[in-house]
This record gives structure tokens, sequence and C-alpha cells, in this order.
């Protein structure tokens, strides 16, 4: 039998034991949770990170003659866009050098306007009313939310002062102005504004206001809107108007002093324009032109926060990469690249002139004699055919 001194012994070394094995378990479990509470921590965190950086912009891709013959050498090294959408293009030949969700359908807040003034000179025109004339303005123009030139219920204003109002300030009140001087309704404004629009090669927008004021049923995209603006910058009083800086229109007590609102105007070297614009739903966005060596670039930006920085770089680098290039002369032979074609030779009638790359004009362009004409393909596609003299 075992002492009462052994006895004790065994019953402390029964509580060493039990103790033990509490605090080994106790920091096992300790040892659980920190681990549990640092993952959490973690995740938490990348979670945070993820959130707070934003996703980068799908790079543009660069286009050559249509929308589908992709430059796919250039990928690579297209500059990025924060915008919605993007659209750069050549303004005589329509080429699209950089494009982003160009043909997604969004709403485009004041650059409406460059629909609106075009689609008002050219009813102007045709029905031979002078810009210059004034008239009492629709009362349905007084009171308009948003930018305003404050239109007074009765004013005289000439359909050139409220273009500049319009182009310059933004004036919501001037675009109901305008357009109610050409139609009888808004409505029927706006159906003018359609039917300008497709002549100018939009395929994919509607305009139901003259202003850009958010309405349901009321887009653009990019690509069109570059169209509709290369379309309206070939005419001479639209040029004008949206590359004046600063105007003095007549008012009912003073006249108002009006400053364009394209920064660009005044920092970038050549832009000649066109239009700032923003709403709530729309975002900010933009259309800005430049005229450098002979070659004027568009750059259309939908719901982007830099968008005048943007527009800038889209134009500056479109331009020096792709400059633009005489290929055939008036006057001159066409130099044929297989040489003349079963010993024949031709003459140009017209110059023909064209934005490529050095690397398109040095392996990508291809000027071809098809009967009695000259035929221009850009990686096989045709880019330009014209009558020659056949010698």
């Amino acid at each position: 039998m075992k002492t009462n001194a052994a006895k004790s012994k065994d019953s402390r070394r029964t509580i060493f034991h039990k103790r033990f094995l509490f605090r080994l378990s106790a920091l096992f479990v300790a040892l659980i949770v920190l681990s549990a509470f640092l993952l959490a921590a973690l995740m938490s965190s990348i979670i945070k990170t993820q959130a707070l950086t934003p996703s980068l912009p799908q790079k543009p891709r660069v286009h050559g003659a249509s929308a589908t013959a992709q430059a796919s050498q250039y990928a690579g090294t297209s500059p990025s866009t924060s915008a919605q959408a993007m659209c750069t293009m050549d303004l005589e030949t329509g080429r699209v050098f950089f494009e982003h969700n160009a043909d997604v359908a969004l709403p485009l807040a004041s650059t409406t306007k460059i629909v609106t003034a075009i689609a008002a000179i050219e009813s102007f025109a045709e029905a031979g009313r002078d810009l210059d004339e004034k008239f009492k303005v629709n009362d349905g123009a007084v009171g308009i939310e948003g930018t305003s030139i404050y239109i007074q219920k009765g004013e005289l204003l000439s359909a050139r002062e409220l273009l500049l109002g319009l182009m310059l300030r933004s004036g919501n009140d001037a675009a109901n102005a305008l357009a109610l001087a050409t139609a009888p309704s808004i409505a029927e404004f706006a159906i003018i504004m359609n039917q300008t629009a497709a002549r100018a090669g939009a395929t994919a927008s509607n305009f139901k206001n003259p202003h850009g004021l958010h309405e349901e049923g009321h887009y653009t995209t990019a690509r069109d809107l570059g169209r509709i603006t290369a379309y309206a910058m070939k005419n001479p009083t639209f040029a004008e108007i949206v590359a004046t800086k600063k105007a003095r229109i007549d008012g009912v007590e003073y006249q108002r002093v009006l400053y364009n609102k394209n920064r660009l105007l005044n920092s970038l070297d050549g832009c000649v324009g066109v239009k700032t614009g923003f709403t709530k739903k729309a975002g900010r966005c933009y259309v800005s032109a430049r005229e450098k060596g002979g070659q004027t670039t568009l750059c259309v930006v939908l719901n982007c926060g830099p968008m005048f920085e943007e527009a800038a770089a889209l134009m500056t680098e479109a331009a020096k990469r792709f400059p633009i290039r005489k290929l055939i002369e008036t006057d001159t032979f066409i130099d044929f690249d297989q040489g003349c074609a079963d010993g024949l030779c031709a003459i140009a009638v017209g110059d023909f002139k064209y934005p490529l790359s050095d690397a398109e004009l040095e392996n990508e362009i291809k000027i071809a004699l098809d009967g009695e004409e000259v035929v221009v393909t850009l990686k096989g596609e045709e880019i330009y055919r014209a009558e020659c003299n056949v010698l």
C-alpha cells in the first residue's frame, strides 16, 4: 500500500498534468483565434484596396480605314483612357485612330449643342434667312434650367448671337431659342437634329432636345458624335463660332460678355474647337479639335473626369503617330507599286492625302490601276478610288 506521502505526490503530479494540458489547450485556442483574426484583417485589407483602386482602363484599339480593320501592330502601345467611351479620328478622312467603347450609346450632355448649332445654321441657310437679322425670341426659351445667357421675355436677338451664347456660354435658353426659331416646336426641331445627324453619318444616335439636359431616349455614341462634329466643322460659320474665345452680344440692360468654356482653346497650340458638357447622368463630356501640320484631329470623350488633359494627349499622340501623307498629287505621274500596269502609265487628276504611320506607309499601302481608275488600299481595304488620265 502507498503511503500518504506517495499518494500526495501522485495527486500533485495529476494536478500538474491537468494544469499543463489546460494551459496548452488554452494556448492552442488562442493561436487559432489570433490566426483567424489576422486572416480576417488581411482579407479586409485586400477588399478595401480593391475598392479604392480603380480598374485599369482598357487600351483603345487603333483602326485602319474601316471600323473592322484593326492595326494590331499598335494595339500594345495605344494610349489609355479613363473615359467611359472615346473616339479619336481624322476630321477630313474620318479615319479612326484610337477608340474605346466607341459604339456604346450614352448621354452626351451639352455636346448635344454641336448638333443643335449645325442643324440651325443649315436650316437658316436653306430658308434664306440672315443669321445677323434680329428677331423676337420665343417665350419658350425663357427660364430654362441649367447654364443660361438669361434671355428676357420679348428680347430681340439674332441667330448668330444665339449661336455664340449656345457654343461659348452653353446657354440652354439659347438652345431652345434657336430650336423655336427654326421649327414650330422642340419635338419638330429634334426631327431636324436627327436628320442632320444621319446626313453626317451617325447611325446609332437619337436626339430629343436641343440642350442636352437628361431625357430618356436622348443619346449618341463616341463614333457618331465624332462624325457629326467632323461634318459640322466643315461649315465655315460653325467652325468660326466654336473657335471664338470671347464675344459680346446684346442684352436688355447691358451687353453680355461670353467666354468660351473650352479651356484647350487657350492652352493647346492649334486647338480650334469645339464643345464641353456636363450633367450628373452623363458625367463630363468633351469634343475637341486640333489643327496642326495641315491635319485636323478630333477627339470625343464621354464621361471622362480629366477630359481636357486626355483629349489633348490623345490628339497629340494621334497626329504624331499618324501624320498626313500626300500619296497622289494632281497632274503628276502616279507611282504604282508594280510600275506601269501592262505598259500603261497614268496622271492624277486630283490630290489624295491620308494619315498613315511610318510602318503603314512603308508596308501596308498599295496603289494600283484598275481600268481608268487609280485605287489605293490600306491593309487590303480600299480607301480611295478615282478617275485618272491613262497614257
